[in-house]
């Protein structure tokens, strides 16, 4: 779609294909665009940055993300397969990730939840990084979900700047290019190579075992409107026993296009769990607590009154 067409149907308020529509587009753009550029993240008093180095050839794409503050680390990515190389522990971490993008969740989602929960509205126009951007607000129609200002490079739709707000406009975390080279030279054969060199590393390979919260003997007892469950998994951990034996852990996803909500779950531990509590970074929220003999951890980017439903409805089913 056109910036012309999608900038039409984004000031039609009658049109619910609105949002989606826009998403979309910023959505494909972080797939099929090549690019270099520097990401600085700033949330609450706290900021980093990292160089990204972005290709796709049309079948796959390859992303390789340096971490310039704090300890280095490497992270490249070729479609779902991830390497993260941590050069002071000389370890590489080899897993299978969904897209490392902006909102992840979003074409995995039934399309027409996201304007049930949220409204789109076009705000105007600024530069970012050297670029003209269109500033967009995508506002939640609940209390349940943040709202999103996001700048979309006009020409190509790519995101280059996001603000995630929280009540009355405030912003709670930001992320945005300092400097961005579009269709940048990045070399597929280069990011390929670099991959598959774990010279000198010690490499881990976490098992991921996929399975359904109800195998696992767990349900959500209500559910929290527009989350759906995109994906379910165990992992082992060694030692989390009370007996010191090893026990699996479970990860389970929700997601309701935009913002996703993560519920951990592993044997209780005397040793390691002690009270229930709630932490909050920039826009991450966390709330955890004790359910019968397991610990319950409630991780996402939504406000904790969110995550408090979805503590309170998890429950045992055996």
């Amino acid at each position: 779609m056109s910036p012309v067409h999608a900038q039409n149907a984004l000031q039609n308020p009658a049109n619910a294909r609105s949002v989606n529509e826009w998403l979309t587009r910023m959505h494909e753009a972080s797939r099929q665009r090549s690019y270099i550029g520097t990401l600085v993240v700033s949330a609450g008093s706290s900021m980093s940055a990292s160089k990204i180095w972005h290709v796709c050839d049309g079948a796959q794409q390859m992303e390789r993300v340096d971490t310039l503050t704090g300890a280095p680390r490497t992270t490249i990515r070729r479609n779902k397969e991830v390497i993260t190389f941590v050069p002071d522990a000389k370890t590489a971490i080899v897993e299978k990730r969904e897209s490392l993008g902006m909102f992840p969740e979003l074409l995995r989602t039934p399309s027409n939840v996201i304007p049930q929960f949220y409204s789109a509205q076009e705000v105007g126009v600024q530069r970012i990084a050297g670029h003209v951007a269109d500033m967009v607000e995508i506002l939640p129609r609940d209390d349940l979900r943040f709202g999103y200002r996001i700048w979309s490079e006009r020409q190509t739709g790519l995101v280059v700047k996001l603000q995630t707000l929280g009540e009355r406009g405030t912003v709670l975390e930001q992320v945005a290019f300092s400097e961005l080279q579009l269709d940048a030279p990045v070399s597929m054969e280069k990011l390929t190579k670099l991959m598959k060199d774990t010279r000198g590393y010690e490499v881990h390979k976490p098992i991921l075992k996929k399975t359904t919260a109800e195998a696992e003997g767990w349900r959500l007892k209500e559910p929290v409107p527009g989350f759906t469950p995109m994906s379910c998994h165990t992992r082992d951990t060694p030692g989390a026993g009370a007996q010191g034996s090893s026990a699996s852990s479970m990860q389970w996803v929700f997601s309701d296009g935009l913002a996703s909500v993560s519920l951990f779950v592993e044997p209780f531990d005397s040793q390691r769990h002690s009270q229930e509590s709630m932490a909050e970074v920039g826009a991450t929220h966390s709330v955890n607590r004790r359910v019968g003999d397991y610990w319950l951890t409630v991780i996402g980017e939504v406000p904790a009154p969110t995550l408090r439903r979805f503590a309170a409805a998890l429950e045992r089913t055996r």
